[in-house]
């Protein structure tokens, strides 16, 4: 009798266990929570500072309700805080480059970003695909949806694509603000432009109504707001916005913040490498001494951005808690 008793405990405590939601902390930190509460605090303090600055997090649509379901209500706190809202593969790149994401994954991500919309956020797709019909859909399904899109050829986003010819709805308006915006280019990667002039001079002779790329020339140089004024203006004369990306999820070991003695003595806040992007480490993003990195003080990174003239930061690395969740 005692051993079946013990028996029915144990089917008992192995149902109550896998019925849990596989989201669900178990060291009682609400990771999703911490990330919102970091987006705010980026926001709040380069608003303090520019108004106007656009604060775009890219991916963690989850953290878009409050209880991370396409169901849920809205996470207002957060939605109040940001500007815009990226996601990656949407239609095409889920599983693989050039192959449409499967209409399960999309539709549920297309949930959030719907709502994202419904609360004045607006939508940036970056889709990977090259097969010329492919870029077509990509561009005519998120028009569809009310969205902006960007169809990147290559992964790493070091090129600017040759299709199409000129930007999907290109146009010669002034963009003052993201919801002006009818087309985008992201370009991280300046890899394959030999000096910093030949990537300005790149950028400049194109019409995206905004660009998304980063503080630093080829990971060193520190673009100056000579530089950022410079790509302000369209080839056809009308102005356009740029915009810093900045990983907030990760570190980098070839940022200006890396000590090199952190790889054989980390501090508390790093945690262990990526293994898909070496260099890349996942950070503890609630921990205050790696939040001051980040913004809160001059010699932040976002204060960097803010003093280059950028109109805003697009933030990577925002689903880091479906790292910690599970880890």
């Amino acid at each position: 009798m005692k051993r079946f008793l013990l028996l029915v405990i144990l089917v008992i405590s192995t149902i109550l266990i896998s019925g849990c939601t596989n989201h669900e902390p178990t060291d009682g930190r609400n990771y999703r929570q911490d990330m919102r509460d970091f987006v705010q605090g980026i926001s709040a303090f380069a608003k303090g500072i520019k108004p106007k600055f656009i604060v775009i997090p890219q991916n963690g649509h989850e953290l878009i309700t409050e209880n991370g379901e396409k169901t849920g209500p809205p996470a207002m706190n957060y939605l109040n805080a940001i500007d815009g809202v990226g996601r990656e593969d949407l239609f095409y790149g889920y599983e693989q480059d050039n192959v449409a994401t499967p209409e399960s994954e999309r539709d549920y991500m297309v949930a959030f970003m719907n709502i994202a919309e419904s609360n004045g956020i607006e939508v940036l797709v970056i889709d990977y695909c090259w097969t010329q019909s492919f870029i077509d859909d990509s561009y005519n399904r998120s028009a569809a949806r009310g969205y902006m899109s960007f169809a990147a050829d290559h992964r790493k986003l070091d090129n600017i694509p040759s299709y199409p010819v000129d930007p999907y709805n290109v146009n010669a308006n002034d963009i003052t603000s993201l919801s002006e915006a009818k087309n985008f280019l992201q370009l991280l990667n300046p890899g394959s432009y030999t000096t910093k002039e030949d990537f300005l001079n790149a950028i400049r002779n194109t019409d995206y109504d905004m660009v998304i790329i980063d503080l630093f020339y080829d990971g060193s140089e520190q673009l100056n707001p000579t530089d950022v004024a410079l790509l302000k203006v369209k080839a056809n004369g009308g102005a356009r916005l740029v915009i810093a990306y900045m990983s907030i999820g990760e570190a980098e070991d070839y940022r200006y913040y890396w000590k090199a003695e952190w790889k054989t003595n980390p501090p508390s806040w790093l945690a262990e490498e990526n293994l898909n992007w070496p260099g890349n480490y996942k950070v503890r993003y609630w921990n205050e001494d790696w939040q001051n990195i980040i913004y809160g003080n001059n010699d932040s990174y976002l204060r960097k951005i803010l003093d280059a003239g950028f109109d805003g930061v697009y933030l990577d690395i925002i689903d880091a808690f479906e790292y910690f969740e599970v880890n």
